[in-house]
């Protein structure tokens, strides 16, 4: 089973894609590959900048990544109670190529914040837009204060129940 893991932030510091591939890991012989979005160049979307520049190169091989893959592990960032504009943009361009973009393939959907909110209200967004995209959520948590959960250092959840809701996340991929 090959997992697609990314954090839906432009940050090169990203907690969210620290979560993601945390939990992409805990699959059990799962290939897992960690996307950064800050490789995905793309222009600001409209419909006139599509007429004008087509198809761009950086959306492109953001959709051949989410083709190759078996399953998803995304972990949103939020920025003002929603997506980030960097995750947004991107998206909305690979929407493009296909609105199916996730071919009905699992997903687990992921988000964490410093605070106590756990950036709860952009992964409501993206649990009840999910089917429009064809994507299959078979678990979504959010996880608070991340700092005080998550040894950055050694890459591992310092919260016993936190880590077991990851856990069970993961294994709701293969299932």
């Amino acid at each position: 089973m090959k997992i697609i893991a990314f954090g839906a932030s432009s940050s090169f510091n990203s907690i969210n894609k620290a979560l993601a591939t945390y939990t992409a890991n805990l699959v059990e012989g799962a290939e897992v590959e960690v996307l950064d979005l800050n490789d995905f160049s793309v222009p600001l979307f409209s419909e006139d900048t599509e007429k004008e520049v087509g198809r761009p190169e950086g959306a492109q091989a953001y959709f051949d990544k989410l083709e190759s893959a078996d399953a998803f592990v995304i972990s949103l960032a939020e920025h003002n109670g929603t997506y980030t504009a960097a995750y947004k943009n991107l998206f909305d361009w690979a929407s493009r190529i296909n609105q199916q973009m996730f071919a009905h393939k699992p997903v687990v959907y992921l988000s964490t914040s410093p605070g106590p909110g756990g950036a709860q209200s952009v992964l409501a967004q993206a649990v009840g837009s999910a089917a429009f995209f064809h994507a299959e959520v078979k678990a979504s948590v959010s996880v608070p204060s991340f700092y005080d959960v998550f040894d950055m250092e050694k890459g591992e959840m310092k919260d016993v129940a936190i880590a077991q809701q990851l856990a069970h996340a993961a294994s709701a991929l293969k299932a």
